[in-house]
C-alpha cells in the first residue's frame, strides 16, 4: 500500500505531457459520425457569451503555461466553417472515453467476484464444524479402547476439514492474485481516466476560444458586411457561419457532457478498486491469520486430547495400584495372622490329649472286662471239667 501511495505521489507531481490535439481522427468506428451528423440536425439555443467566457476562464486555470500555449496555437487551426471540422472536432477523444468505458464495464462484468463472500462463508463454515468433543467412555476397563477410538476419529475429521479447507485456501489465492491484478488494472484506468479527462478540457478550452474569437471577428464582420451591403447572399454566408457556430457550441456542449462522464468515472474506478482492495486485505488476512490460528488451535486440541488420555491412563494405573496394595495388604494381614495362631499353637491340642487318654482308658477297662471275662469263663470250664471227670470216674467205678 505504502508502494501504491507513493506511486500515486509521484503521478501527482509529475505534469503529463501535452495531449495531441487532432481535427482528422481516426474514424473506424462510424457511430462517431452518425451521432455527429445528428448533432447537425439538432437546433438547441447557444449558451450566453458571457457565461462561455466564464467556463472558458475557470477551465483556463487548470492548464499550464506550456498547455495553454499549445491550446493558442490549435484553436488558430480550427475552421468553424468547415463541417468536417465541426462534426469531428474532439470525436478523438469521445472515441477514448466510450471505448474506455466499454472496457471499464468489461472488467467489472468479468470480475468474479461476487463469490469470494461465498468461498469464505464456506470457509467459516468448514471451521466452526469441526468439533473435538466426544462422547465420554464408559468404564475403566473400555475407556483405553474408547480414547483411542476418539482420537483416531477426531484424526479423520481434521484431515476430511483440512483437505476442505487447503481446496478453499488455493482457490481464494487463485481470487487474491486476480484482485490484485484487478487492482492494478482499475489504476491504470485511472490513470487513462485522468489522461482522457485532461485531452477532452484542452479540447474544449481551445474550441471556446476558438467560437469566442470567429464570433467577435469573422462573424461579427460578415454581419456587418451584410448590413452594409443589403446583399442577400451576404446575409446567407452570415447567417451560415452563425449556423456553424451555433453547431460547434453544441459540438463543444457535447464534449462537455463526455468530459462530465470521464469526471464521474474517476471515483467509479477508485471506488471499484477499493471494494478489490478490500477483498484482498481480507483474504490476506484469512490465509495469514484465521488459517494458521484454526492449524493451532487443531494441534492444542489433539495434543491436549493426548494428554487427557495419558492422564487417564496415568489414573488407572494409580487406582489399579493402590487396589492391589490394599489388596496385597488384606492377605498379608490374614497371613500373618494365621500365621500368629499357628506359631502359639501347641504341637499337641490339649482337646487330642484328653481324647487319646480317654480312649486308652476305655480300652483298658475293656481289655480287663475282656480279661475278667475270659477268667470266669476258664473257671466256669475247670468246673465243669472236674465235673465231667467226676462223672466219668463215677460211671467207670460202677463198672
Amino acid at each position: 500500500m505504502s508502494e501504491q501511495n507513493n506511486a500515486q505521489a509521484v503521478a501527482a507531481e509529475t505534469k503529463p505531457a501535452v495531449p495531441v490535439l487532432t481535427l482528422t481522427p481516426d474514424m473506424g468506428d462510424k457511430q462517431i459520425i452518425e451521432n455527429a451528423v445528428e448533432l447537425l440536425n439538432e437546433l438547441k439555443e447557444p449558451a450566453a457569451p458571457n457565461a462561455a467566457d466564464e467556463v472558458v476562464e475557470k477551465l483556463d486555470e487548470t492548464l499550464t503555461a506550456e498547455e495553454k500555449a499549445a491550446v493558442a496555437e490549435f484553436a488558430k487551426t480550427i475552421d468553424v466553417s468547415n463541417p468536417d471540422h465541426v462534426m469531428l472536432y474532439g470525436a478523438d477523444a469521445q472515441k477514448k472515453i466510450s471505448t474506455f468505458a466499454d472496457t471499464v464495464l468489461g472488467n467489472v462484468q468479468t470480475a468474479d467476484t461476487g463469490d469470494v463472500g461465498d468461498i469464505l462463508a464456506n470457509l467459516i463454515t468448514e471451521l466452526k464444524g469441526f468439533n473435538t468433543a466426544g462422547d465420554k467412555p464408559k468404564g475403566i476397563r473400555g475407556w483405553f479402547f474408547t480414547a483411542n477410538k476418539r482420537i483416531a476419529a477426531i484424526q479423520a475429521k481434521y484431515e476430511d476439514v483440512s483437505a476442505n479447507v487447503e481446496t478453499i485456501s488455493a482457490t481464494l489465492e487463485g481470487h487474491q492474485t486476480q484482485l490484485l491484478k484487478d487492482v492494478a488494472m482499475f489504476n491504470h484506468l485511472y490513470e487513462k481516466n485522468l489522461e482522457y479527462f485532461h485531452e477532452l478540457t484542452l479540447y474544449i478550452v481551445a474550441g471556446e476560444k476558438r467560437l469566442a474569437e470567429v464570433r467577435e471577428t469573422d462573424l461579427k464582420a460578415l454581419q456587418e458586411k451584410a448590413v452594409a451591403s443589403g446583399d442577400a447572399m451576404d446575409a446567407q454566408a452570415a447567417k451560415d457561419l452563425a449556423d456553424q457556430c451555433d453547431r460547434f457550441e453544441k459540438k463543444l456542449h457535447d464534449l462537455k457532457l463526455t468530459r462530465q462522464v470521464s469526471l464521474q468515472m474517476a471515483p467509479q474506478i477508485r471506488l471499484l478498486q477499493n471494494n478489490n482492495a478490500l477483498l484482498v486485505e481480507r483474504i490476506q488476512s484469512t490465509l495469514v491469520n484465521t488459517l494458521p490460528l484454526w492449524k493451532n488451535q487443531m494441534v492444542l486440541a489433539l495434543g491436549l486430547h493426548h494428554s487427557q488420555q495419558a492422564m487417564k491412563a496415568q489414573r488407572a494405573v494409580t487406582d489399579m495400584t493402590n487396589d492391589l496394595l490394599k489388596k496385597n495388604a488384606e492377605t498379608l494381614k490374614m497371613g500373618t495372622i494365621e500365621t500368629a495362631k499357628e506359631s502359639e499353637r501347641g504341637i499337641i491340642d490339649m482337646e487330642t490329649l484328653v481324647a487319646t487318654n480317654q480312649s486308652l482308658i476305655d480300652t483298658i477297662d475293656e481289655v480287663k472286662r475282656i480279661q475278667q471275662e475270659g477268667r470266669n469263663k476258664r473257671f466256669e470250664a475247670e468246673k465243669q471239667l472236674a465235673e465231667m471227670e467226676k462223672t466219668l470216674k463215677q460211671k467207670l467205678l460202677d463198672m
